[in-house]
């Protein structure tokens, strides 16, 4: 199974293409906000991509109707998503974990700070896939992430966009 991970396209459709028609396939698309306009644009130019996007708001997507976070259960595995910006996540990845924990997950995606996260620690996948449009490193590209998870486990992964 294939889970493709985009956070803080912030307006810029174009980025949110160029990773989603070469991805066509995967078998999730997960946005973590800060992208909502340019998401439902996607979606209605692209209706038969809608069953398989999810996506939850983020502090730049006003009155969205969208999750704050959402668990999602793939294969022996479950996954918590979230912007992360109600959970302190530029200062500790805490509150996500003990949620991750309380909600029985054993993988967490969170966006918000704009830099590429994928570790494994305490037991947890952790992803963050950076912004696909203006990462905050200097001299960073835009990034997203992408999930396989086999029989054999789960790999995270960091691309350039």
């Amino acid at each position: 199974m294939r889970i493709i991970v985009i956070s803080d396209t912030h307006g810029d459709y174009a980025a949110l293409q160029r990773i989603i028609n070469p991805n066509a396939d995967a078998d999730w698309i997960i946005h973590l906000g800060d992208g909502e306009k340019e998401l439902d644009r996607y979606i209605l130019n692209f209706p038969t991509m809608a069953p398989k996007i999810i996506h939850v708001a983020g502090n730049c997507d006003p009155n969205s109707l969208s999750p704050d976070v959402f668990t999602l259960p793939v294969m022996e595995h479950k996954i918590l998503a979230t912007h992360g910006h109600l959970y302190g996540v530029k200062s500790s990845l805490e509150r996500l974990k003990m949620m991750a924990r309380e909600n029985e997950c054993d993988i967490i995606l969170f966006g918000h700070t704009h830099v590429p996260v994928e570790r494994c620690e305490d037991g947890l996948y952790i992803l963050n896939p950076g912004s696909a449009s203006c990462p905050h490193e200097i001299g960073m590209k835009p990034t997203f992430g992408h999930i396989d998870i086999s029989d054999a486990g789960v790999m995270l992964n960091i691309a350039e966009l």
